[in-house]
C-alpha cells in the first residue's frame, strides 16, 4: 500500500511559490461556504511515521486557513479523566460542529497501533479496535460529516535521512526525541501494523490518503489540494438527498400481541410494606455506592417511558439513598442549536461520568426511535440505522466496566388520563402537564409499537431493558430500587478485564 509513497516525490520552490497563494485563497473561500451553509463538518485527521511532517503539515493548514473555522487537537497520551472514560470520549468531545474543520494530529488509531507495536496488547485487541473505529467513522458520516485520513509515510531509508537532517539544524534539533529513534528501530513493526490498519479501515466513505512526506513542499500541496478539492466537491452537493434506507420495516403486530401487553399492570404494594421495602432498598443501594468496590465502577441509569408513568418520583428515590457529591441528573429535551450542530450521540458523549459516579438520564438517546420517529423528527434512515448505533454506544460502555441499567415505566392508557387529569387539579403538578403530553396521547398506538421495536432490538444481553409496570407507583419505585442494586451488585462480583 506504500509504494506509491516511497517513489521519491518532489515539487520545486518555483512550482511551489506559484501554487501556493491560489490554493491558500480558495481554501478561505471554500471555509467562507462552508460556515454560511454550515450543513456538515469536517474531520481530519492526520497520521504516520515519525518525521514524516505530521506537525509541520498541521502548522501549514492552520497558517494557510482561517483559525475561526479550524479547530486542532494534539491527542497525545490520555489523560487520567480520559481513562476514567471509554476510550472513544476523548474524541467524541472534540468533534467539529457543522460548518467547522477539525484536525486530529493522532486519532482514534494511533494508541492501538503503538500498544500492539510495543505488544501491550494482541491482533484480537486490535482488530476489535479497528471495528470501533469503523463503525464510528460511518456514522459519522450518515450523520453528514466529510472525513479525511491522511497518513504521512516515509520508506526506512527516508525516515532515518529525515530524523538525521532535523537534529542536524539548531532550527529543528526539538523535533527529534528519543522516542522517534526507538520508533526508528522498530520500523518495520510499524510498517506491518500501519499496513495492516490501512487495509481495514480504507473504506469507501472514509478512505485513507497516503502522502510521501520527505518533501514539505509536495507534503503540503498535496494535502492542501485534496482538502480543497473534497470540501469543495460536499459543499456543491449540498442540498441532494440521500437514498432512503431500503431495508424491510420492523416487524408488524399482526396478531396484535406484543411485549406491553404481557405485563400485569394490576400488580401492587401496600404502603406499609412500600415504606419497609424502600428503606430495605434504599440502604443497600447506599451501601453499595459507598463500597470501595464501587470506585472501579461507573453507573449510568437511563429512564424512558409513558408521559406521567412516574419517571421523576423513581428518579428521587434513587438520589435519596445516594450521597449529592456522587451523581448527576441529566434532562433530556429538544436538542439545543449547539447540540443540532453535532452528530446525534454527541450529546449524551458528553455526559458520560467518571469512575465511581453515577449519572442518571431523565429521557435518553432512545428519543431518535421514539418521539423523533413517531413524529417524524427525523427520516426513517435515521432511525433505522440508531438501532445498531446505540447498540454500539452501549456496547463501549459496557466494555469500559460502566454500568448500564434501562427501565421503561409503562402505564395504561386510563391511568394516564387519570394523571392527566389530576395533574390539571394540583396547582404543584400544573406545570407537569403540556399540551404535548395531550398531542402525544393521541398517537398513543404509535409510540407503543416504536416501544416494541425499541425493546426488541436493543434489549441485549449486557444492556438489557427492565420493563416497570407503573400503574402503581410504589410498586415501580421498589422494582427500580431492586434491580439497581443487583445490577451494580452483579457488576461489583465480575472480575476486572472479565
Amino acid at each position: 500500500m506504500f509504494e506509491s509513497a516511497e517513489l521519491g516525490h518532489k515539487i520545486d520552490k518555483e512550482t511551489y511559490d506559484k501554487e501556493v497563494p491560489p490554493l491558500r485563497e480558495a481554501l478561505l473561500e471554500a471555509q467562507i461556504d462552508l460556515a454560511k451553509l454550515a450543513k456538515f463538518p469536517v474531520i481530519i485527521l492526520v497520521g504516520g511515521v515519525d518525521g514524516a511532517g505530521r506537525g509541520e503539515t498541521v502548522n501549514l493548514l492552520n497558517e494557510w486557513m482561517d483559525p475561526r473555522f479550524i479547530q486542532t487537537h494534539g491527542m497525545g497520551e490520555p489523560s487520567d479523566e480520559e481513562l476514567d472514560r471509554p476510550m472513544m470520549w476523548r474524541f467524541w468531545r472534540e468533534l467539529p460542529p457543522k460548518g467547522r474543520i477539525g484536525v486530529f494530529l493522532g486519532s482514534w488509531y494511533t494508541w492501538p497501533i503503538l500498544n500492539r507495536v510495543a505488544g501491550r496488547t494482541k491482533m484480537a485487541d486490535l482488530d476489535q479496535s479497528l471495528e470501533r473505529a469503523k463503525r464510528l467513522e460511518t456514522m459519522l458520516v450518515d450523520e453528514g460529516a466529510l472525513i479525511l485520513k491522511f497518513w504521512m509515510h516515509l520508506s526506512k531509508e527516508k525516515q532515518e535521512k529525515r530524523l538525521k537532517l532535523l537534529e542536524k539544524d539548531p532550527k529543528t534539533r526539538w523535533r527529534v526525541t528519543k522516542r522517534d529513534w526507538e520508533h526508528y528501530k522498530m520500523y518495520d513493526k510499524f510498517h506491518v501494523v500501519s499496513e495492516s490498519v490501512m487495509r481495514h479501515t480504507s473504506t469507501a466513505e472514509a478512505p485513507w490518503i497516503i502522502v510521501e512526506g520527505f518533501d514539505a513542499r509536495y507534503r503540503g500541496l498535496t494535502v492542501g489540494k485534496t482538502i480543497l478539492d473534497a470540501v469543495r466537491k460536499r459543499i456543491d452537493e449540498a442540498g441532494k438527498k440521500g437514498a432512503e434506507v431500503s431495508a424491510p420495516p420492523p416487524l408488524p403486530s399482526i396478531d396484535k400481541l406484543h411485549i406491553l401487553k404481557t405485563l400485569d399492570l394490576g400488580q401492587k404494594i401496600a404502603k406499609k410494606d412500600f415504606q419497609t421495602e424502600l428503606e430495605k432498598y434504599q440502604g443497600k443501594l447506599a451501601l453499595l455506592t459507598r463500597s470501595p468496590k464501587f470506585r472501579d465502577l461507573t453507573v449510568i441509569a437511563m429512564f424512558e417511558g409513558n408521559d406521567a408513568a412516574g419517571k421523576g418520583g423513581a428518579i428521587r428515590r434513587i438520589t435519596g439513598a445516594l450521597d449529592a457529591r456522587q451523581y448527576n441528573i441529566v434532562p433530556i429535551a429538544a436538542p439545543t442549536e449547539e447540540e443540532r450542530a453535532q452528530p446525534y450521540l454527541w450529546r449524551f458523549w458528553r455526559h458520560i461520568p467518571r469512575r465511581g459516579r453515577v449519572t442518571i438520564f431523565d429521557r435518553s438517546w432512545y428519543g431518535r426511535v421514539l418521539v423523533e420517529r413517531v413524529e417524524g423528527y427525523c427520516s426513517k434512515t435515521d432511525w433505522m440505522r440508531a438501532y445498531s448505533e446505540i447498540n454500539d454506544f452501549e456496547a463501549q460502555l459496557v466494555r469500559h466496566r460502566i454500568v448500564v441499567v434501562k427501565f421503561w415505566l409503562t402505564i395504561s392508557k386510563d391511568e394516564q388520563m387519570r394523571r392527566f387529569k389530576e395533574r390539571e387539579k394540583i396547582g404543584f403538578k400544573r406545570f407537569k402537564i403540556t399540551e404535548e403530553d395531550w398531542r402525544n396521547r393521541k398517537k398513543w398506538d404509535e409510540y407503543e409499537h416504536a416501544v416494541c421495536d425499541m425493546v426488541d432490538r436493543t434489549s441485549t444481553e449486557i444492556a438489557p431493558w427492565t420493563l416497570v409496570e407503573a400503574n402503581d407507583k410504589n410498586f415501580a419505585r421498589i422494582k427500580i430500587l431492586k434491580t439497581l442494586c443487583r445490577q451494580i451488585e452483579a457488576a461489583m462480583k465480575k472480575k476486572k478485564g472479565s
